[in-house]
């Protein structure tokens, strides 16, 4: 299934979650700031991505700069921020099957469907 991972309040996020209603397709909108991932969830999404734990983090809020910036992190040190400070995790994320993509810009979502 068809599924997003979504900020309302992010205008990127609001345009993916667009190109998935254009679609038609069934979908799940995960609302990840109010029902925060696991840190199982998010490893499994950061394999689907094929992506370092790092690319996913928003580097330029507030709580990286304050707490983590500079510092030396592991991969798992980084999930575990994201998963204690959803905020830094980059959006929209989409899911399809065993594919993964960020919606940045919005229009990779395409690439999935």
């Amino acid at each position: 299934m068809l599924k997003i991972y979504h900020n309302p309040r992010c205008r990127k996020s609001r345009e993916g979650l667009a190109i998935l209603e254009a679609s038609e397709k069934d979908f799940e909108i995960v609302k990840y700031l109010d029902d925060p991932l696991s840190v199982a969830d998010l490893t499994e999404i950061i394999k689907l991505l094929g992506i370092a734990p790092l690319t996913l983090v928003r580097k330029n809020e507030k709580i990286w700069k304050e707490e983590f910036k500079g510092k030396e992190l592991s991969d798992q040190d980084i999930i575990q921020a994201m998963v204690d400070h959803p905020k830094l995790i980059e959006r929209p994320i989409v899911v399809h099957n065993a594919k993964a993509v960020i919606g940045r810009p919005p229009e990779e979502i395409s690439s999935i469907l």
